[in-house]
């Protein structure tokens, strides 16, 4: 295989030869994100307990939710640069419907990313409760 053909397979999506595989890759690292995000919410509301957080490596809340904003993030450029880059419609079979669907889930991951984080701040900062 030339080095221009292995560009071209690269370019396509990688060696499974559809065009799916960058939606699925976006779509996976939204869902990532909003499982992060998740459980970074749950572990500022106390939802989480200690032994179950130490046996599934969940750091503190602030580490979490920059995490899931972070995955948000990567999954919504992800997703952008594949309808950016396909070619074809819906039912085309290029992955655009799923790459669609990618950039509202990674939205959701930065919102639970982000409602965790200032959850956090006032968790660890009582004088910003203005309740």
């Amino acid at each position: 295989m030339s080095a221009a053909a292995a560009l071209m397979v690269a370019a396509e999506g990688g060696a499974v030869g559809d065009g799916r595989t960058g939606a699925n890759l976006a779509l996976g690292v939204g869902l990532v994100g909003v499982a992060i995000g998740w459980l970074a919410l749950a572990r500022v509301a106390g939802r989480l307990r200690a032994g179950i957080a130490a046996r599934m490596s969940i750091g503190n809340a602030r580490t979490g939710a920059l995490s899931a904003m972070a995955a948000g993030l990567t999954g919504m450029a992800l997703a952008a640069l594949h309808v950016a880059t396909s070619s074809g419609g819906p039912g085309t079979g290029n992955g655009i419907v799923g790459a669609i669907a990618a950039i509202p889930l990674g939205l959701i991951a930065v919102a639970l990313g982000r409602r965790a984080l200032t959850r956090s701040r006032r968790a660890e900062n009582p004088s910003l409760n203005l309740r």
